[in-house]
């Protein structure tokens, strides 16, 4: 079972693509595996015959467990169990859904064989955004296959340390009657739970919010909306708006487009935003790479594409990886105002809701009919000060007051 995201523990194969006996090649599907965040496309490591299915569908299996055999030409059944095979992590107990026997890996040959690198497709993303040459990289996956945790960390994209374990506090756990509903934790459920228990008590958060006249942003939304439905194109959602002025403010105060490394802070070259998007399980953060230097049009072109392939569960591994901001929207449901909780290793969350038409006093000292909406900051105190993010949500406001100084 290779590790398909980066807080990916175990997977379930929701059926197979291909067949016992098949002919398969390096990128062919094989499966469609659920991880703790999306359902994806498991591809195939090398060259063969998919020889034996151990897993079936349905099944579940630990990151690293057996699933299936691949046998290249010469190879055998026999000869793939007795090679040693490495796991992507170190495996637990077995799947329900596996034989009790010892059974072969989804087999894989070295790093490198004749001439050909051998590496997971995320650990070759995350490679060329980090710059690094895979060549002489040690793999610990399947075969010495190079994975994610395997590539170099170098500049930006240094991993950040992990904090220390919270303190053990009693649990009080509820009891369930006869008449209520038990439902059973998805692996995406598990994760979220995990990691924002986790964020909660070993990050120190601190909150800002500012309210914004969305009025001039408003009536230049209307304009081009306008424009883009006399020319066929998509019409513009305030939250790209909302976006581009976040991807903005983050480039010109990047201490908040940053992280904590235990004995360093990683301030990011690039403004990768993470968008909060609900699906039917829970909560999915797909990235928009480089929003930083995205127009207008291509952000929203963008977060669309995210959006529609994350609630289809199509997204890729990398997809999800890499963000350095994360920004929630829940203005469609009428929520005034709200304070968000860091996603690790990240420094700050934006928070954004509704815009809501109320009284305000404009520059003549009138009390006129207006348009606002509040933004909430929460961030890491650790990376973040009070000051930055003052400053950061002071230049937020400018953009949003004044959007058509985003367009050029």
């Amino acid at each position: 079972m290779p590790k398909l995201s980066d807080t990916m523990t175990e997977g379930t194969i929701v059926r197979w693509l291909k067949k016992k006996g098949d002919k398969v090649e390096v990128g062919d599907p094989l499966a469609e595996i659920e991880t703790d965040k999306a359902t994806m496309e498991m591809e195939a490591f090398d060259d063969g015959v998919l020889s034996d299915i151990v897993v079936g569908d349905g099944g579940k299996a630990k990151v690293g467990d057996k699933i299936a055999l691949i046998l290249g030409d010469g190879e055998s059944a026999d000869s793939a169990a007795e090679a040693p095979a490495k796991a992507d992590l170190t495996t637990g107990a077995k799947s329900e859904a596996a034989p009790a026997k010892a059974a072969p890996a989804a087999a894989a040959p070295a790093a490198s064989t004749g001439g050909r690198l051998k590496a997971s497709p995320l650990a070759k993303k995350i490679a060329k955004e980090r710059n690094v040459n895979l060549e002489g990289v040690t793999g610990s996956g399947p075969g010495g296959r190079v994975i994610a945790k395997d590539v170099p960390a170098s500049g930006s994209a240094a991993p950040a340390a992990a904090a220390a374990p919270a303190a053990s506090v009693p649990t009080i756990m509820p009891t369930a009657g006869e008449s209520d509903k038990k439902i059973a934790l998805t692996g995406m459920r598990r994760t979220i739970a995990e990691r924002l228990l986790a964020s909660k008590t070993q990050i120190p958060h601190f909150y800002l919010a500012i309210e914004v006249d969305a009025g001039p942003l408003m009536r230049l939304r209307k304009e081009l909306n306008a424009s883009n439905e006399a020319a066929g194109l998509p019409k513009l959602t305030v939250n790209d708006f909302v976006l581009l002025a976040v991807s903005r403010s983050a480039e010109a105060h990047p201490g908040v487009n940053s992280a904590w490394a235990g004995d360093s802070v990683i301030q990011y070259a690039s403004v990768n935003i993470s968008v909060a998007v609900s699906i039917d399980d829970g909560l999915v953060t797909p990235v928009i790479r480089n929003a930083n230097k995205l127009s207008l049009k291509d952000l929203s072109s963008a977060v669309k594409d995210l959006a529609t392939r994350a609630r289809n569960k199509k997204l890729k591994p990398e997809e999800y990886a890499g963000g350095t901001l994360t920004v929630s929207n829940l203005g469609s449901y009428g929520i005034e105002q709200f304070y968000a909780i860091v996603n690790p290793p990240q420094a700050a969350i934006l928070a954004v809701g509704a815009i809501v038409k109320k009284p305000v006093v404009n520059a003549k000292n009138e009390i006129v009919v207006g348009e606002r909406m509040t933004i909430s900051l929460s961030g890491d105190h650790r990376v973040v000060d009070g000051a930055v993010g003052a400053e950061f949500l002071s230049t937020l406001r400018k953009l949003v007051e004044n959007p058509a100084l985003m367009l050029f």
